[in-house]
């Protein structure tokens, strides 16, 4: 995080840098906030376990070994959903994530102590028992481990194995439309409530899915 110029400062100069560079992780410490709406769900999305993130604390690329709970980047990749470029504030600064109120350029010490806290999870959030049950059940069909295992005996196995992961993205895509039908779910929230898309995440894999006119999916290699 620190460089030359934070490293002579000794407060914040609203530069923007920090919130422009990435958007943060939700720790226990926040759970009021989801809980009581005042972070949207909407605007959250959830890293599954296995999943292939970037630590912005080591700067690299990683495969998770815990859920992650994530506020929304822009559209454009310009940081946080939350963060103002025109006025070079925080629209929700009031009520922002634990992470940001640590946050210091010029002495990361706070942010360590508070990011080493434990992580928010879906499930400290989420209450509803059938949700619980389909997201347990999305979890066991559509984990990383099983997309990983597939991906990995297509070289052996060809053509079969290439239906088993087009199975797990049906299953992912219609476990979704299940959830907002039944249980009254917005759309919005899918992101928090079972993490990105596999046909969004499967890149990892060096694979992205195409989808057909007729609805259905096609496996093809990242160029």
């Amino acid at each position: 995080m620190k460089n030359n110029e934070t490293e002579k400062r000794d407060h914040c100069i609203r530069c923007g840098e920090c919130c422009l560079s990435s958007s943060p992780t939700l720790q226990m410490a926040d759970v009021s906030l989801v809980y009581d709406g005042l972070i949207e769900k909407s605007n959250i999305y959830a890293i599954r376990v296995g999943e292939l993130v970037r630590d912005n604390v080591k700067g690299e690329m990683k495969v998770t070994d815990k859920e992650i709970l994530k506020i929304r980047e822009k559209e454009n990749g310009r940081g946080c959903i939350y963060y103002d470029e025109e006025e070079k504030g925080c629209t929700m600064y009031e009520h922002r994530p634990i992470q940001c109120r640590a946050l210091a350029c010029w002495d990361e010490s706070e942010f360590m102590r508070v990011y080493a806290r434990p992580k928010l999870s879906r499930r400290d959030v989420i209450n509803d028992r059938n949700l619980l049950r389909l997201m347990a059940e999305h979890d066991k069909k559509c984990s990383y481990m099983e997309l990983e295992k597939c991906v990995g005996q297509i070289e052996k196995e060809g053509e079969k194995a290439v239906k088993s992961i087009l199975e797990l993205l049906k299953f992912d895509y219609k476990i979704r439309l299940l959830i907002a039908e039944r249980l009254n779910v917005v759309s919005a929230e899918m992101d928090f409530i079972l993490g990105r898309p596999l046909t969004e995440t499967i890149n990892m894999f060096g694979l992205k899915v195409i989808r057909e006119q007729d609805g259905s999916f096609f496996l093809t290699t990242v160029e």
